[in-house]
């Protein structure tokens, strides 16, 4: 079978999985709306394929042929391993198990890059100048547990997903302040990388450098607590936090947009970022975004994008499933078939 494929079996279901949720739809054909499943909680099944089928499979009539997910995690030749879940995911025993003729397997951000080419305006919203080119290239990337990144590449009327470890590169201060900051971050092989400050433990990093800078304890034990004070207004040091996360937030788009020259627009997503989209409009965040001489110019016509959808791995999944001839996504090594239950890419 080529490594590149033209369209997949309907039904599909459709799967993003991260650490704590795992969320679900079924597409019936390639025109259909996709049909919605409660969230599910990782800890409450034992397997995916337990997941699967108690969560979706036994809450339908027919029998999707096909499914995609994109998931947290390294994918190798038997699978993939989820970076912050007990799951594995076995694909030639889902098809066993669960009598798929398909499986293909993503990263979540690469299925995010995949969403770009899809969002409806109320799915996102534009911080600060520029207006998106509409082939021109695309960065999605978003702090969660870790700080995910992609591009996405048009060429030869293709758009082409490139996922990468873009969260990990070296990551350093700029102002006096950040200078105080890195001082006492804790450095892990002798380095600071990006994520270590734009993620939900990056938030706490910050929070507790404050608090040590300081020379007071902080009061707050979990980035969940810095947000909520920070968006009541209610712990100083909180409020410092999420408006240097927003600047560090703006200073990584920057660089992204240089790297993949992203005329067509930087695309922040996940729910950190929902949660605190009204501080992060009024904050420093388009400033330091702009702030890379000599290309500001340049970078004041790149749009920056809130993604505000909750699902938006899951809607760049269904543009895929409904026509993968749209994108250049190399499926070897990635898409398990099986005629016979044994047979794969």
């Amino acid at each position: 079978m080529s490594k590149d494929f033209k369209n997949i079996s309907f039904p599909v279901v459709i799967g993003d999985i991260g650490g704590t949720n795992a969320r679900f739809r079924i597409l019936i054909d390639a025109h259909a709306e996709p049909k919605s499943f409660p969230n599910l909680l990782t800890t409450e099944y034992d397997t995916v394929e337990e997941a699967i089928q108690q969560g979706v499979l036994d809450k339908i009539s027919m029998y999707p042929r096909s499914i995609i997910l994109a998931a947290a995690g390294p994918i190798e030749d038997n699978g993939l391993e989820l970076t912050n879940c007990n799951w594995s995911i076995r694909p030639e025993r889902m098809m066993r198990e669960l009598s798929f003729d398909n499986v293909v397997l993503l990263n979540d951000f690469e299925a995010q890059a995949l969403a770009a080419t899809s969002y409806r305006d109320e799915d996102i919203v534009n911080i600060g100048s520029g207006v998106a080119e509409e082939h021109a290239n695309r960065v999605v990337f978003g702090p969660g547990t870790g700080l995910g990144v992609a591009g996405l590449v048009h060429a030869r009327n293709t758009w082409i997903p490139l996922p990468g470890e873009g969260g990990h590169v070296d990551f350093g201060p700029r102002s006096t302040r950040d200078i105080e900051i890195w001082s006492v971050l804790e450095k892990v092989e002798g380095r600071i990388s990006a994520e270590q400050v734009i993620s939900g433990r990056g938030i706490m990093n910050i929070y507790q450098a404050l608090s040590k800078i300081a020379g007071t304890p902080g009061k707050l034990s979990s980035s969940e607590e810095v947000t909520a004070a920070a968006l009541l207004g209610s712990d100083a040091a909180a409020k410092e936090t999420i408006e240097l996360f927003c600047c560090y937030l703006g200073r990584i788009a920057g660089d992204l947009a240089l790297t993949f020259l992203a005329r067509g627009g930087v695309y922040i997503a996940g729910g950190i970022c929902r949660q605190i989209a009204k501080i992060l409009a009024e904050s420093g965040f388009r400033d330091e975004f702009e702030n890379k001489y000599p290309h500001r110019e340049l970078l004041q016509s790149v749009p920056t994008f809130l993604v505000m959808h909750e699902s938006a791995a899951l809607t760049g999944l269904a543009a895929f499933a409904r026509n993968p001839s749209r994108f250049g996504l190399d499926t070897e090594n990635r898409r398990w078939y099986s005629p016979d239950g044994n047979e794969r890419d």
